[in-house]
């Protein structure tokens, strides 16, 4: 341990001494381990952008979807079905459990003419579990449903039919027929895409049956209840024999996961991404492990009547080897360092959040991008200094005074 201190001394006392040779070993590991690491956190963020989008349209992990069908040509009761669920549900204490019907087509007064616009019923847990974003306002509160004016949220086409009122001032939805009245629109959902004219107003479910005695005859009804992904495996296949229990063998109850994470090639797809942008990034730092190798080689010419002279001294070749091997990796290892702090104030720029528009939560730096970093220099530089530190070692006392 004391000669491997000892060497680790003159290794730094080196560096010390052969400050331009270091600075520019520095510059290309530093930029090349930067580049490793800023890789692999973006494409951490990459996946987390897909990830979030993925929830938008399945739902967080897990998301467990019911559903339910007359096999016998008899019209669905929806009211009684639903009160069975939410007694099953009340059990196992779900903390995030929606309903969603899709579609109810109302009546809506334009600034043009009436129209047709299709509305969703659904819970507050229902923007919670599809992690769906607000372009302006806010989504419902379970306090909503009481309101005697129910508030809807409202897409970006329809806001922009009406010319993109302030939702501040009371911009209200003037529906007609069966639920003729007002509704304070309180929130805006953003486009999916430049071409996206969908317009759709979404409405608490209580609200609507609060108004409306029975759903539409070709109305779809869902029910999607948020669990924990590790034990979704155990719940679901229960909440299934639950459901089905008390039930007519005339309707048909289908559970099961609507995530992303229930299908394995999402997953593979996500490996496959991040083993390309590490392989990308492994590119990156070979290039510049190839440099300093080139360098230290160099160094290394211009170094031989040095090292003659140690020898002859008494140095031993193994502590010639292991001093200068020391010097490449703790050159490497400070230019990781250096790297990692390039990488952190790359990512903390303001223009890399706007790559990642509408990500919600933005995951902090990822410390096995780092360290990944970090081992990786110290690597190339272990590689890069055998070569030299073996031409050290058997260059011949002699012939290296000489030289």
């Amino acid at each position: 341990m004391t000669g491997f201190i000892g060497a680790l001394g003159e290794a730094w006392s080196e560096l010390r001494h052969h400050k331009l040779r270091v600075l520019l070993s520095l510059i290309g590991i530093a930029v090349s381990v930067g580049a490793l690491t800023a890789v692999v956190a973006l494409s951490e963020y990459q996946q987390q952008q897909m990830a979030e989008q993925s929830d938008q349209s399945g739902g967080r992990p897990a998301t467990v979807s019911i559903n339910a069908m007359r096999t016998d040509g008899a019209p669905m009761d929806w009211a009684g079905f639903d009160a069975h669920v939410q007694s099953v549900s009340e059990r196992y204490s779900f903390s995030y459990l929606t309903r969603i019907v899709n579609p109810v087509m109302v009546q809506v007064q334009t600034p043009e003419q009436v129209q047709t616009l299709n509305v969703r019923l659904v819970d507050p847990a229902y923007p919670i579990i599809h992690r769906t974003p607000l372009l302006e306002g806010r989504w419902f509160q379970e306090s909503d449903a009481e309101l005697l004016a129910p508030p809807v949220v409202i897409t970006e086409a329809l806001w922009d039919l009406y010319g993109r009122p302030d939702l501040a001032a009371g911009f209200s939805l003037p529906l007609l027929g069966d639920v003729a009245g007002s509704y304070p629109v309180i929130g805006v959902t953003p486009r999916t895409n430049d071409g996206d004219t969908e317009k759709l107003a979404t409405m608490l479910f209580d609200a609507y049956s609060a108004r409306v005695d029975q759903l539409p005859a070709d109305a779809m009804m869902t029910w999607e209840v948020w669990v924990p992904e590790d034990g979704v495996a155990d719940v679901g296949p229960v909440l299934a024999m639950d459901l089905r229990a008390g039930v007519d063998k005339g309707t048909e109850i289908n559970v099961s996961r609507t995530d992303w994470a229930s299908r394995p090639e999402s997953k593979s797809s996500a490996a496959m991404f991040e083993m390309i942008t590490g392989a990308i990034a492994g590119l990156v730092l070979l290039l510049g492990g190839l440099g300093l190798v080139n360098i230290q080689l160099v160094a290394m010419r211009q170094r031989i009547r040095e090292i003659g002279v140690r020898r002859s001294f008494g140095a031993t070749g193994s502590r010639v080897f292991t001093s200068v091997l020391l010097e490449s990796v703790v050159a490497t290892a400070v230019a990781g360092v250096i790297g990692i702090a390039i990488a952190v104030a790359i990512l903390k720029a303001p223009f890399v959040l706007t790559m990642f528009q509408g990500m919600q939560d933005i995951p902090p730096f990822p410390m096995r991008a780092a360290v990944t970093g970090l081992v990786a220099a110290v690597a190339i530089g272990a590689l890069a200094g055998f070569i030299p530190a073996l031409m050290a070692v058997r260059s011949n006392v002699i012939d290296a005074l000489r030289f």
